[in-house]
């Protein structure tokens, strides 16, 4: 027998997930189950109530349930009723389950939360001790699904790494010196800042950190504190109860906690403001926390990581972001230089968007010398990420060649050379540009070296065929002809 139907969705605000849900989905597994239903039917959305065990087994496995309520004693026997609980908690991951039983039973009680129920309640039951169960269990069930949601996503994120010189491209001195600094760090729990322009790529070395650390099974939660409006900062950082302010009409967990036993990535935190400094001191000092609203202090274990392109000594001097939080993230700093002061990764940037590109249904094949030329002349004051526009769009207009024609306006446009001389790229006309057929044959030994001079591995670890592989050893005379 069902009473009414609820609803479950998700929908994303501001890059975190929120999970919405009415007020609640029960089932009752009990023998006497018409008092019970129509008491609960008046404060929950959806009541289900059955007296048979295989049925209430098919029906959580159909339908979503936020609470059982199960008689360990359904069938005469509380081994039916443990196996019962066994097999609703095994094949309904986060589901909240409350034992009812006619008799006191301490042992039993102690036996059945040992194995993940929530709660276990004398019958007759006293009707706001099993309303105040209930309604924890459905915040507890609410809290499971959503922090699976996000360990879903951020799982998703770590599965799609590639290994770490596909991630931060770059051969240049200064960028070697960056993912240097990057694998020390990474092995601590150090606070670590970022620095640098828009578009550097500050993001990705904090998520290639995470990467590399001990934490990298562990989520990986990025915030844009830019993107924020100023009221529901404390809120995205932290979370709130219901009814904290006006529309927090749900529980909700903050970034904070979803990054529980990961990394926590602050963008931006120059646009911190001051009181939230303090909260987030708090969570660097004493690896604790508050909702909104809430008076519970709540532990958590998390690595901070943030990035600014402001001068936070200037905040600093001007009293706008806390000197002591400022010496707490700035443990290990790590600077991305711009795009202008490692020009000769340009051309491996190029390879690397072109066959990103080229993998979502583009046809390119190489760049003209007079294009490559140009861009290594241009100032690129939006970094890496304009450049990575740039080779998108290219793409989309030549589809064969990125060509000089098919280059922006403003890059076009800009021929004086930013660094006072041109750099020195062959004239058109050759089949393909010897900066390129250079770092061809790089990726090539770099692959080989990563396999052990395994083949068939380093052409898998490229993302190309076995035979397009050994075409291109042999091109380079590098094929030795065994497997």
């Amino acid at each position: 027998m069902v009473v009414c139907r609820t609803s479950v969705f998700i929908k994303w605000n501001n890059s975190l997930i929120r999970l919405q849900m009415k007020d609640g989905s029960i089932l009752i597994v009990d023998e006497n189950i018409e008092t019970l239903q129509s008491f609960l039917a008046n404060h929950f959305e959806k009541v289900t109530a059955t007296t048979d065990p295989e049925k209430a087994r098919m029906l959580v496995t159909k339908q979503i349930f936020d609470v059982v309520l199960l008689d360990i004693n359904i069938s005469k026997s509380s081994a039916d009723g443990n196996a019962l609980l066994d097999d609703i908690l095994k094949n309904t991951k986060g589901i909240s389950v409350i034992l009812l039983n006619a008799q006191s039973d301490q042992e039993l009680a102690m036996a059945a939360v040992n194995k993940g129920a929530i709660d276990y309640i004398q019958k007759p039951w006293d009707n706001q001790k099993l309303l105040n169960s209930i309604n924890t269990g459905i915040r507890l069930r609410r809290q499971a699904i959503e922090l699976e949601t996000l360990k879903q996503q951020q799982q998703g994120l770590i599965s799609s790494y590639q290994p770490m010189d596909q991630l931060i491209v770059g051969e240049s001195t200064t960028m070697r010196q960056v993912i240097d600094t990057i694998k020390k760090v990474a092995s601590t729990n150090a606070s670590v800042i970022l620095l640098g322009e828009n578009g550097t790529g500050k993001s990705l070395a904090a998520a290639e950190i995470h990467r590399l650390s001990g934490r990298r099974n562990g989520p990986f939660v990025s915030v844009d504190l830019g993107s924020l409006n100023e009221n529901i900062f404390e809120s995205e950082l932290f979370g709130h109860v219901k009814g904290a302010f006006t529309d927090a009409k749900e529980e909700r967990i903050g970034r904070v906690e979803a990054a529980h036993g990961g990394t926590l990535f602050l963008d931006e935190i120059g646009e911190l403001p001051l009181l939230l400094q303090t909260k987030l001191l708090r969570v660097l000092q004493e690896r604790e926390f508050r909702r909104v609203g809430d008076s519970v202090i709540r532990k958590t274990d998390v690595r901070v990581l943030t990035a600014s392109n402001r001068d936070l000594q200037e905040q600093v001097a001007a009293g706008s972001f806390r000197e002591d939080l400022y010496y707490r993230i700035n443990v290990v700093q790590v600077i991305m230089p711009p795009l202008r002061d490692r020009i000769e990764d340009i051309p491996l940037l190029i390879e690397h968007f072109f066959q990103k590109y080229c993998d979502q249904g583009h046809t390119g094949e190489t760049i003209t010398p007079s294009a490559l030329k140009l861009l290594m002349n241009y100032p690129f004051p939006g970094n890496i990420r304009e450049l990575e526009n740039v080779v998108e769009r290219s793409l989309i207009l030549d589809r064969t060649i990125i060509s000089e024609g098919s280059l922006p306006e403003q890059v076009r446009s800009a021929r004086t050379p930013f660094m006072g001389s041109e750099v020195n790229i062959p004239d058109e006309g050759m089949a393909l540009e010897p900066l390129l057929e250079d770092l061809e044959k790089r990726y090539l030994l770099k692959a080989l070296d990563k396999t052990g001079g395994a083949k068939k591995k380093a052409a898998d670890l490229l993302g190309m065929s076995f035979r397009s592989f050994r075409y291109r050893l042999a091109k380079f005379g590098l094929d030795s002809g065994d497997e």
